[in-house]
């Protein structure tokens, strides 16, 4: 039986109490990973999260910040690093999207979507990455698009922060690569979430047309991946965007 290299590790997933993030902690708990699961707004979903995850033999807690904000996200770490030492395994996954087209795009449409998506993503991976370079062990695990691969019309703002979070991740690489630590980005296509579920035929079928699978995916898929990067089985894949979209991408 090949040997959990995760169990007893620490992990922090923002934007962990729904879709994709909730997925990926879950997995993590699976694997003996301690998640403590960020939220801003749905502290609900959140406190079900870890009543879900403590009632099947795993650890978690949920702690609230808006990753933004950079005196709440060092007050997040903080709280983390005081209830179980510090952070291994980072998924920066919290994110938000704000469509329309650039002629009628606001300044406050633009910038809030650059705030959270990589702004949270730079706020939070520094205020770990210390404790990662002293350990000489870590695990970023970056949540990118399919978008910022191929471009969508009406999400610029949206698509230039995943595209941002690609240029980082590699840089970021190639800084810490000599440290233990791996920098990736997992770039999702369309997946069955709430989202989705209120499309019409019409829209469901353009966007089906647009996966060569022809199907939406299931979180799980990203959750399986992120899983594997933060193993050590994955301890030489580093500076990767690795799509799970069902072919979109290709």
């Amino acid at each position: 039986m090949t040997e959990n290299t995760l169990t007893g590790k620490v992990a922090l997933v923002t934007g962990g109490s729904k879709g994709i993030g909730r997925a990926i902690a879950v997995r993590l708990a699976e694997n003996g990973v301690k998640v403590a699961i960020n939220y801003n707004s749905s502290e609900d979903a959140a406190e079900n999260l870890v009543r879900m995850i403590s009632e099947s033999g795993g650890v978690a807690l949920k702690v609230r910040a808006d990753v933004s904000n950079l005196d709440q996200v060092k007050g997040m770490i903080s709280n983390i690093s005081n209830e179980w030492g510090g952070v291994n395994i980072l998924v920066n996954n919290a994110g938000i999207i704000d469509d329309r087209l650039l002629v009628r795009m606001s300044d406050d449409s633009w910038q809030r979507v650059i705030d959270v998506n990589l702004n949270g993503t730079f706020y939070t991976t520094r205020s770990v990455l210390k404790d990662m370079m002293r350990e000489r062990w870590g695990r970023i695990i970056n949540i990118g698009s399919v978008v910022a691969l191929r471009g969508n019309p009406a999400q610029t703002n949206y698509t230039a922060s995943k595209a941002a979070i690609i240029g980082f991740t590699k840089a970021l690489a190639k800084e810490v690569a000599t440290r233990g630590i791996t920098v990736n980005v997992i770039a999702p296509g369309y997946f069955e979430t709430e989202t989705t579920s209120v499309l019409s035929d019409d829209q469901r079928n353009r966007w089906l047309s647009l996966i060569p699978q022809g199907h939406f995916g299931d979180v799980n898929d990203v959750a399986h991946m992120a899983a594997y990067l933060a193993d050590d089985k994955a301890n030489y894949v580093t500076g990767q965007v690795i799509s799970v979209d069902g072919g979109m991408a290709v």
